[in-house]
């Protein structure tokens, strides 16, 4: 069996970029620290990283948030630096969940526990948690709050008591 940590969109864009927030910064030492507790423990760490192409402010996303950010190729794509190293298994995604992400931990059959954290806590973790757990609902699913932020503190609060009501476990 093994355990799983998700890292989801620790993008420049997200934390100190277009849609930057201080709550987003603030998050950065701790979920290093999570990073390398993962690694000490053998963890299997996998990012997500927001994905967007030129086109983005067209696409539906764009006309509701018209915000361009996490463009494929520019600096606010990037992983942050201080976790890029951690990066090895990315999947790229072009909208808040990860399909790709589910059907791997699905066909991987072998999680003992998946362990979630990142960014927006709002849009982007809430929608990957929820996406495991539909593919995934034997699974303990974990999200651990001081590891993430939302658009606002308000909405970070809202979205763990979402997690909450469809049995994600906050920690």
């Amino acid at each position: 069996m093994s355990k799983y940590l998700i890292v989801v969109d620790m993008q420049k864009d997200f934390v100190d970029g277009a849609l930057g927030t201080k709550e987003a910064v603030a998050i950065v030492p701790s979920v290093k620290k999570r990073i390398e507790k993962a690694v000490a423990d053998g963890e299997e760490i996998i990012f997500t990283r927001d994905t967007h192409e030129e086109d983005y402010l067209e696409t539906q996303e764009g006309k509701n948030l018209p915000v361009k950010h996490c463009i494929r190729g520019t600096e606010g794509w990037e992983i942050i630096p201080e976790l890029k190293q951690y990066a090895t298994k990315i999947f790229d995604k072009p909208t808040f969940g990860s399909r790709e992400l589910g059907e791997y931990l699905a066909d991987e059959n072998d999680a003992e526990s998946i362990t979630v954290i990142g960014l927006c806590t709002d849009i982007c973790v809430i929608s990957n948690a929820a996406l495991i757990k539909a593919f995934l609902p034997e699974v303990p699913i974990i999200v651990e709050q001081d590891c993430c932020a939302g658009v606002t503190p308000e909405s970070h609060e809202n979205a763990l008591k979402a997690l909450q009501s469809i049995q994600v476990k906050v920690i």
